[in-house]
């Protein structure tokens, strides 16, 4: 649907040429008559929005195509203009080999944001923070409850405690309670909302805030794994976004202090920010350990707060293409929308990071034939089949990776997922494929091994190096980052309107026809420029959404 009248007033729609099914844009009731393409026939079943139904009768073993790809064969006869579902229709894919390069792409024009500039946080390395955090991270879980106490110690002192709480419904709760109101009449109470405010004055106004993270990884699992999380943890010491930080190690675990300047140094051989690395078993105590971390916390803030935004080119921006809690109509409105937007950067010379591998599966082929030469396809085809035969092994291919949610809103077989998904990438060569955590070194789209789990995707995202992420969503999902203000984009209008407090952008606008997708498109960069530029807080960050999930290199769909 690239132009308004495509949209206006369609009950359903045929995304590719080549497919032999249809979307349902709205509910649709059995006995309605289909008139498509100068044929008629009527739905055999009723059809819920998002969902796809049959173009002509299938047999069993029956290919079906969507995006003009594979998705999925027939499990039983399909009459024409029957619903497609998960007790018809099995996952199937198409395989994919080296083949030769198709890098001709239609650049987008981009006038409208040529010599735009956005004032960011310049770093020594060349690159530009769209925020500005100290980062406070342990590099063992035995350290969480450090981290909790510096948090408890410096926030809410400092400045950065969030104002929304939800304290007066608890004194509300209490004061029924003592009342002595029944359960029945708690349960059905009004009670009295907490009234947002504005934080406290922050003591060093640019920096953004302190981000305390803890995980459950650093020691007891593989090496393989704790030496991926130091190199996660360098990404996240390294990032545009992060003025320095305070790493908290025992000392005796797996992920050692040598590892992590290591990986420090392979991402930024200069590196020259503020660095606080203690190490309890060294120092002895614990208050020793607090208050050599509070005093090097507090100097490194004096520094970090020298640093103020400057204009700097877009080409600065480095955006993580994200998607979670996906509906059938991700693939049509939201996704595009990103592609043509992250084909728009690239045509001004910044960077774009794909990721979710499982999510790529059915479109291998494509990927690979965009990639700038064959060795960066070998690698993307390597790391596909690695790991979808790591998944299968263990029991679970990359034909599990539909949620019931993805499901229910009509993703039954992750090939149709994926051929949505992948819409998120545009159409630009693929300039490098990255495995979990390398950074981004090179301009364009780059492809990045991930899983297709929302947070723990966002976390490596970032950690590559994307200061701001796109994340689309059908159902409504409140996924955000500690250090990158992610960007929500509701897939539909019902969601949007329903979910306001953590949906940021609708783009169910291209599905009822009041935008076309290169218009969307342009909203939502004219919108990251502003969030860029800290005019404006994604609804994660005013929540504090910080999620943070390292990538246990196990299975995980």
């Amino acid at each position: 649907m690239n132009t308004k009248e495509e949209a206006k007033g369609y009950r359903f729609l045929q995304i590719h040429p080549d497919d032999n099914v249809l979307v349902a844009l709205q509910n649709l009731s059995k006995g309605e008559e289909i008139v498509f393409e100068g044929k008629s026939f009527h739905l055999s079943t009723d059809v819920s929005s998002k969902h796809k139904f049959s173009l002509q009768a299938l047999n069993v073993e029956d290919k079906i195509f969507m995006y003009g790809v594979l998705v999925g064969r027939a499990s039983k006869a399909i009459a024409q203009g029957e619903s497609l579902r998960v007790d018809n229709v099995h996952h199937d894919a198409n395989d994919f080999v080296l083949s030769d390069r198709k890098l001709d792409w239609q650049k987008p024009d981009v006038s409208e944001f040529a010599g735009k500039t956005f004032n960011g946080f310049h770093r020594a390395d060349g690159s530009v923070g769209t925020s500005n955090y100290w980062l406070v991270i342990p590099l063992v879980f035995c350290e969480n409850r450090n981290v909790t106490v510096l948090k408890e110690a410096l926030d809410e002192k400092l400045g950065y405690k969030k104002a929304k709480s939800y304290e007066n419904e608890v004194e509300s709760l209490i004061s029924l309670y003592k009342t002595g109101k029944s359960t029945q009449e708690i349960l059905h109470a009004d009670l009295q909302s907490t009234p947002e405010g504005l934080n406290q004055s922050k003591l060093f106004p640019n920096i953004d805030g302190i981000k305390f993270i803890t995980h459950d990884m650093g020691c007891g699992g593989t090496r393989m794994d704790s030496d991926a999380l130091c190199g996660l943890i360098a990404g996240y010491i390294t990032h545009p976004n992060v003025a320095g930080a305070t790493v908290l190690s025992l000392g005796c675990q797996h992920s050692q202090i040598s590892i992590l300047q290591n990986e420090i140094q392979k991402r930024d051989p200069s590196f020259a920010k503020p660095l606080a690395i203690l190490e309890q078993q060294d120092l002895g105590t614990e208050q020793i350990l607090m208050q050599e971390a509070l005093k090097r916390t507090f100097a490194g803030l004096i520094e970090a707060n020298k640093v103020k935004r400057e204009p700097a080119p877009l080409s600065k921006l480095c955006i993580g293409l994200e998607c979670g809690g996906s509906d059938g109509f991700s693939g049509i409105s939201a996704n595009p929308a990103l592609g043509y937007l992250s084909d728009i950067l690239v045509s001004l010379g910044g960077s774009v990071i794909l990721s979710e591998f499982p999510e790529l599966c059915g479109v291998e082929q494509e990927l690979s034939d965009r990639c700038v030469d064959e060795k960066t396809a070998d690698r993307f085809m390597h790391l596909m089949r690695t790991y979808n035969a790591k998944a299968e092994a263990d029991g679970s291919g990359f034909y599990a990776n539909p949620s019931p949610g993805n499901i229910r809103d009509g993703l039954i077989t992750d090939a149709m997922k994926s051929a949505g998904a992948a819409k998120k990438g545009g159409t630009s060569p693929v300039t490098a494929v990255l495995d979990y955590p390398e950074k981004v070194t090179k301009m364009g789209l780059n492809l990045l091994c991930t899983p297709g789990s929302d947070v723990e995707s966002t976390t490596a995202e970032v950690a590559s190096g994307a200061n701001i992420v796109l994340f689309t969503t059908g159902l409504g999902t409140p996924t955000g980052n500690p250090i990158a203000p992610v960007i929500k984009l509701s897939t539909n209008t019902n969601t949007f309107l329903k979910m306001p407090d953590i949906i940021d952008i609708n783009c169910g606008t291209i599905i009822d026809g009041s935008e076309t997708i290169q218009e969307n498109a342009h909203r939502i960069l004219n919108y990251v420029i502003s969030v860029a530029n800290g005019e404006i807080q994604p609804k994660a960050v005013q929540l504090g959404q910080d999620d943070f999930i390292p990538w246990k290199r196990g299975v995980s769909l």
